[in-house]
């Protein structure tokens, strides 16, 4: 384990944490799905998802015919 897992161990008992799947087709599990660590979301609508990462950056997502999406609790 690096200081990074650790760090996160820790933090994980005080705030929740949540794991972002986005795919930007109707199969999960191939090539252009992207997968983020999420600290906090800021929007949660059908074509638009704006929410702050681990690392403290702000990343939003738009998808004109929809997005399809999983989020997990950690």
């Amino acid at each position: 384990m690096d200081i990074k897992e650790i760090w996160l161990k820790i933090v994980s008992f005080f705030s929740t944490r949540y794991k972002l799947t986005v795919s930007y087709n109707n199969t999960y599990g191939d090539a252009d799905d992207a997968t983020y660590i999420v600290r906090k979301f800021f929007k949660k609508q059908d074509k638009f998802l704006s929410f702050q990462t681990e690392d403290k950056e702000v990343v939003e997502i738009r998808g004109a015919e929809g997005l399809n999406y999983k989020i997990e609790e950690l």
